[in-house]
């Protein structure tokens, strides 16, 4: 009887569509090479587009089928983007000394994957919100030490969230 439940559960939830995520891929068939010049900064971040470039780039190949580049007339595709806020505001503090010990960073974009034949927008948002909470050292020393490190974090993490986008269609 319990055989026949999983069974009755596995066909139920293949016919509903479900699926694992990041195994979808909404992108065309005949897009194999993504451009991916660099973002613009309306910030003032310093080097906030470099990061989340790089990471960006980093993160397609890694996850994806896809081959990139830099160059947007080598692409079958080209992502551009524009970082328009970078915020940190803190979010907890030390009860000893009142340092803010975690910071809350938001960072929101506008990003657009176009087809290169057909100048088609597969991909577009001008709305692309990224927040996460990230743990700062309480040693004022260790904190500037500390502050590539959590750009990297940072990158990392929009990258990853910005290509399941992408090849996800959400």
């Amino acid at each position: 009887m319990s055989l026949m439940l999983l069974l009755a559960s596995c066909c139920y939830l293949a016919a509903c569509g479900y699926h694992v995520a990041g195994r979808s891929d909404s992108l065309p068939k005949n897009i194999h090479v993504i451009a991916v010049p660099a973002l613009e900064n309306a910030t003032n971040g310093y080097r906030i587009e470099q990061k989340l470039t790089s990471a960006t780039v980093h993160e397609f190949l890694a996850a994806t089928p896809y081959k990139i580049t830099s160059n947007p007339a080598a692409g079958d595709a080209v992502l551009r983007g524009k970082v328009l806020t970078l915020e940190a505001v803190p979010l907890l503090f030390d009860t000893q000394t009142g340092r803010a010990t975690t910071m809350l960073v938001t960072v929101r974009c506008d990003i657009t994957l176009t087809q290169t034949e057909t100048q088609k927008v597969l991909y577009h948002t001008d709305k692309f919100v990224f927040r996460n909470e990230y743990e700062i050292s309480t040693d004022v020393k260790s904190f500037f030490q500390e502050q590539d490190p959590a750009l990297d974090r940072l990158a990392r993490d929009f990258a990853q969230r910005l290509v399941a986008a992408i090849t996800e269609n959400f």
